[in-house]
């Protein structure tokens, strides 16, 4: 179990960002949240098999059709032992 803290920028708020970000990890078995920024940037926290969370990861670097990503950070994080994959607020 590895986990990454992501962050996205570029325009990737009002394009459903988070939304297919969660049905992404969901689809790939991955937990942890995706949340806006208030500086425009898209950030989560990714966790799980690394196959998983790297594919994840690959996929962010893309987004969904209407996002443009500029940018992807990665970093290693503390495993937070979550169990689902949310969207937060």
């Amino acid at each position: 179990m590895i986990a990454r803290r992501v962050r996205v920028t570029g325009r990737v708020q009002g394009v459903f960002f988070r939304a297919w970000t969660r049905d992404e990890a969901r689809s790939l078995g991955v937990s942890g949240w995706v949340s806006n920024c208030s500086d425009g940037s898209v950030e989560a926290h990714v966790e799980g098999e690394e196959a998983g969370v790297d594919e994840l990861i690959g996929r962010l670097r893309d987004g969904p059709p209407h996002a443009r990503v500029d940018h992807v950070d990665v970093s290693a994080a503390a495993v937070e032992g979550v169990k689902t994959f949310d969207v937060r607020h």
